[in-house]
């Protein structure tokens, strides 16, 4: 360190200008240290700020997500008459749809080929109207667009409804009714049906696959999906950037099989 001494001065009088100095540059100190610790708290509370705003962001996205209808757990659909339609996605839910949520008013589809998916239009979801011609053509569409046959690419199959007391677990004596499978007794109505397939969202989030004409009716964005060999979460993805909605849901809802798209 190199200390400068002005000779006109004594060494008392050196020595004491030193010392203010000293004194100055230990309180200018003290402020920059000051000021640094303010700046580090300032710094901390921005960022807590900046944690709590986020947050609250969480928070808030969370508790607009749309909540998810019972339904939804199946395949399902409205048709374009206001009905309620859900259908089995595989032999548990097939189980399910028959023995918890059919009943005595509702109509049953499946079709001859085996693992198909049982249909059931919810009569009560519209009380007091009757199941029209529309319903009964787009369900038995549905009915085959999400059988396996949309997946080994025919493009129709026999399509049949009954009323849901025609539909059993009851065997005759020896036979074995396996998970997902039930007996048909008394008359068949058969359809002719033909792969039927559209993918939009509704007003309220929701994902709804089904036919075209019930699409239609429901959803404010749609495209309608044909048979093809594009994995399910290529076109999934294809889907969301037209229509939107969560990939996940969107890829529960094509058909088994792989498709393509079509405005």
């Amino acid at each position: 360190m190199k200390i400068v001494l002005d000779m006109r001065k004594t060494l008392q009088q050196n020595a004491a200008l030193y010392f203010e100095q000293a004194k100055k540059a230990k309180k200018k100190l003290a402020g920059a240290v000051a000021m640094l610790e303010k700046a580090k708290r300032d710094r901390e509370q921005e960022q807590q700020k900046i944690q709590h705003q986020q947050e609250k962001a969480a928070e808030k996205q969370e508790a607009v997500k749309r909540k998810m209808q019972w339904y939804e757990k199946f395949r399902w659909f409205k048709s374009s008459e206001g009905f309620l339609v859900i259908g089995g996605r595989d032999a548990t839910t097939n189980e399910i749809v028959i023995k918890k949520h059919t009943e005595k008013h509702d109509v049953v589809f499946h079709t001859d080929m085996a693992g198909s998916p049982f249909f059931v239009v919810k009569k009560n979801s519209n009380s007091g109207k009757e199941i029209g011609a529309a319903t009964i053509q787009e369900v038995a569409n549905a009915t085959c667009t999400f059988s396996r046959a949309w997946k080994l690419g025919l493009t129709s199959i026999e399509v049949f409804w009954v009323k849901p007391e025609q539909v059993s677990k009851t065997t005759e004596a020896g036979e074995y009714m396996p998970k997902g499978a039930f007996m048909i007794r008394g008359k068949t109505n058969y359809i002719s049906v033909e792969m039927d397939c559209a993918i939009g969202i509704t007003a309220e989030g929701e994902i709804m696959a089904g036919p075209l004409a019930a699409v239609q009716q429901h959803c404010t964005k749609l495209l309608k999906v044909l048979q093809g060999h594009e994995k399910a979460s290529d076109l999934a993805k294809r889907i969301r950037k037209q229509v939107g909605g969560e990939l996940d849901e969107i890829i529960r809802v094509l058909p088994a099989g792989g498709g393509k798209i079509t405005k």
